[in-house]
């Protein structure tokens, strides 16, 4: 659970507990539930969610500590996601378990912590009574939108809640969605297929269009994956078979290249930014 990740956009995943409820058309087929089924650790839904252990808790310690000799590898900050298995705003969770995710938080300032939710009605109302105006540093705000509706909903709720990056995971993608022309932008934002048994299509025209949204509105474009070949263009749209297209696009699962080009950008200029100011 917390590990150097495969995850293309973060280094490590963390999760100070494990356990959700779904609540929209994106959760229909959660990794996280089949791991759920898989490992037997917690029931899924309206259940009682499983804390993590204390030695668990102490490995971003660990990555802070290491934070120099990483920077001076990458050139760059670790990222974090949390929690890849559970929802940090979620409010069945115990309050405690949250103060104290946000001490540990306090006390990893080399870290980037993405917290990622479909839940971001809650953000203000849990977040620490001490939060900067301006957000904290090393935290990244999301919401998950897997489509226009669920865009609509969430983003404008996640635009007003303090963040030095805010940003929108559109994945799994099963519908289109456009970026607003007017108002606040997200910093940054993630595209992807859904992948696995019975995953439902990504059309490749909605990558192409929501790329070519952030890259008019100055927003950083994260394309992961098609998460199937069969979303891929070089099967959808010219006809080669699955193989020849990993081939050729090797790029996570179900191959990422759009139209020829790797598009997997960060938000860092921007962050760096902020801080600055």
């Amino acid at each position: 659970m917390a590990q150097d990740s495969k995850i293309e956009w973060t280094d490590h995943t963390f999760n100070p507990w494990v356990g959700c409820t779904n609540i929209s058309p994106g959760c229909d087929h959660c990794y996280a539930e089949s791991w759920s089924k898989r490992s037997g650790l917690v029931k899924w839904g309206n259940q009682p969610r499983r804390r993590t252990s204390e030695a668990y808790w102490r490995t971003p310690l660990k990555w802070q500590a290491g934070a120099a000799s990483f920077m001076a590898r990458h050139g760059r900050r670790q990222r974090v996601f949390c929690a890849s298995l559970a929802d940090v705003f979620d409010n069945k969770a115990d309050k405690t378990w949250r103060r104290d995710l946000f001490d540990l938080i306090e006390a990893t300032p080399d870290l980037d912590w993405l917290l990622l939710t479909k839940r971001p009605q809650n953000i203000l109302k849990m977040l620490p009574p001490n939060w900067p105006a301006s957000g904290k540093p090393n935290v990244w705000l999301g919401a998950t939108a897997e489509n226009q509706d669920h865009f609509d909903q969430r983003w404008p709720v996640l635009a007003m809640v303090p963040a030095v990056i805010r940003f929108i995971s559109y994945e799994p993608a099963i519908g289109p969605l456009r970026l607003r022309t007017s108002g606040p932008q997200p910093d940054w934002l993630i595209s992807g297929g859904e992948s696995g048994h019975g995953a439902r299509p990504m059309h490749p025209q909605w990558a192409r269009d929501i790329v070519a949204d952030c890259e008019r509105f100055g927003v950083a474009a994260f394309h992961k994956q098609w998460g199937s070949f069969l979303n891929n263009p070089l099967c959808f749209e010219m006809g080669l078979s699955a193989k020849e297209a990993e081939a050729l696009d090797a790029h996570g699962k179900g191959g990422g290249l759009l139209d020829g080009r790797l598009c997997r950008n960060f938000p860092e200029n921007r962050r760096l930014s902020i801080i600055a100011a």
